[in-house]
């Protein structure tokens, strides 16, 4: 399998902000303005503020209302939308060539002019607090972020991303302009594009518009992660399945066995049907409704988990299964053939996942804030091609170790 070389070229404008530009042909741009901040940087009476502050930039400018932020680009086909994660925030748009213009001023009015009306934070409290209460009908969601709390108590990193509903239901705009000032700055500030246009145009397109603000840097300190001894939880839930969590800590996002521990999860439980999770344990014995394993890489820490939502009754079973699934990961190579076909498939998946022209530049623009570089798909690929079956057993005796398992059950009735 042959990539083509893509080159991804980069900048500093004088204030501090990073830019980050590829060539791709075709009618499509996308752009996406990155901040490293997120749900980890909030103080303790601060949790679901960053998240809130994401849903307000676009409520209302000096130079703009709600309605003509979010007409902007609607009006010419775009996509404007956002997302807040625990370590970063981040507003992307995907629009035709021509508007490039467009998408920029709009980017630049949201994130520096924002002025956060009373009235739409009232009502955009209200849409939050539903967000909270459907996630927590969700079992098979809120699991997901109950584990990581399990696994990271006492940290921001262990946290709801939404907050809660007590907090939110308190903040106000002196609340937002705090968080803003001691989080964001022009340092921790990334635009990324993916667009059919040359980088000397992208660069003097992004200092027309963002060229403007002035330098302002922060403190910048986050609190490290202690590792926790293991725990297994078991809460009592009003539903028909029971929602299982297992998993410990894992590799952070600069570590050298990040990419054959992607690798191994991929073989294990990744999204392709034929993971040996799914055809061991779903089709086998038809016992899980879901099953799934992930890997999720910070700043600092990570973690791997499997999620499985059960009958009742086939729950301790389903367990076992899991647990020797995860021996034969720790005690038997896998053979040159086995490998081969893993590799091949871990390479076609992030060949589709880099199809998408937003998907890809998100990659790139996260990979440079943690310091990974931006890397072409070759070299992906060479990454993934000097993995050895004797690595995925060391990382396999590393991370799926039995003694370093947490579990979070919610059992149904």
């Amino acid at each position: 399998m042959n990539f083509p070389e893509e080159k991804i070229e980069q900048s500093i404008l004088p204030n501090g902000i990073r830019l980050l530009f590829r060539h791709r042909a075709g009618e499509v741009s996308h752009l996406a303005l990155m901040v490293n901040a997120g749900m980890r940087d909030e103080k303790d009476d601060e949790n679901g503020l960053a998240h809130f502050v994401e849903h307000m930039i676009f409520k209302g400018t000096k130079r703009r209302r709600a309605y003509h932020i979010l007409s902007c680009l609607e009006n010419v086909g775009g996509d404007l939308n956002a997302y807040t994660t625990k370590e970063e925030t981040c507003i992307h748009a995907s629009f035709l060539k021509e508007h490039m213009n467009k998408a920029m001023d709009l980017f630049s009015d949201v994130a520096f002019r924002s002025v956060f009306p009373q009235r739409e934070m009232d009502k955009e409290k209200e849409v939050i607090l539903d967000e909270i209460n459907s996630y927590r009908d969700t079992p098979s969601e809120e699991i997901f972020d109950e584990f990581e709390n399990v696994l990271y108590e006492g940290h921001q990193l262990g946290r709801n991303i939404l907050g809660t509903k007590e907090l939110v239901e308190n903040y106000s705009r002196a609340d937002i302009v705090r968080f803003i000032k001691n989080n964001y700055s022009t340092e921790r500030l990334v635009i990324g594009a993916v667009a059919d246009m040359s980088f000397s145009d992208f660069e003097k397109t992004a200092a027309r518009y963002f060229g403007e603000w002035q330098c302002h840097n922060v403190d910048y300190h986050r609190i490290p992660f202690e590792s926790r001894a293991p725990k297994k939880i078991i809460c009592e839930r009003n539903s028909h399945l029971s929602h299982i969590m297992i998993g410990g800590l894992a590799y952070d996002i600069r570590h050298q066995n990040k990419i054959p521990l992607i690798l191994l999860n991929n073989i294990l439980g990744g999204p392709g049907m034929n993971s040996r999770l799914n055809l061991n344990i779903r089709e086998k014995y038809g016992f899980a409704y879901t099953i799934e394993s992930q890997y999720n890489a910070y700043s600092d820490t990570g973690n791997f988990s499997i999620y499985l939502g059960v009958d009742p009754d086939s729950a301790e079973r389903s367990i076992e299964l899991v647990f020797k699934e995860l021996d034969k990961m720790r005690n038997t190579a896998l053979g040159t053939l086995q490998l081969s076909n893993a590799k091949k498939q871990l390479l076609g998946q992030v060949a589709l996942g880099n199809e998408s022209g937003m998907n890809e530049l998100l990659s790139i623009v996260r990979a440079h804030f943690y310091g990974e570089g931006c890397e072409t798909m070759s070299q992906i690929r060479e990454k993934i091609e000097r993995i050895t079956s004797s690595k995925l057993l060391d990382v396999a005796n590393e991370i799926f170790d039995k003694d370093g398992m947490n579990m979070l059950i919610f059992k149904g009735a």
